[in-house]
């Protein structure tokens, strides 16, 4: 599962870095950046839930 984030989108909550450390940080500009390209195996419900979590969908997994 590939994992990014439309910075269009994103407000800068800071829940997807909350709910999946391992897979989210904010970057100087105060947005979220991935941490990985590809979600590792086992890792894929927590994306899932920061995918859910964020308030403007701003997280795409395909």
């Amino acid at each position: 599962m590939k994992v990014s984030i439309d910075h269009d989108l994103c407000i800068g909550c800071g829940v997807c870095p909350s709910v999946a450390p391992d897979l989210f940080e904010m970057n100087d500009e105060g947005l979220a950046d991935p941490l990985v390209d590809e979600v590792p195996e086992g890792e894929e419900d927590l994306a899932e839930e920061a995918s859910d979590s964020c308030p403007v969908a701003a997280i795409i997994l395909d």
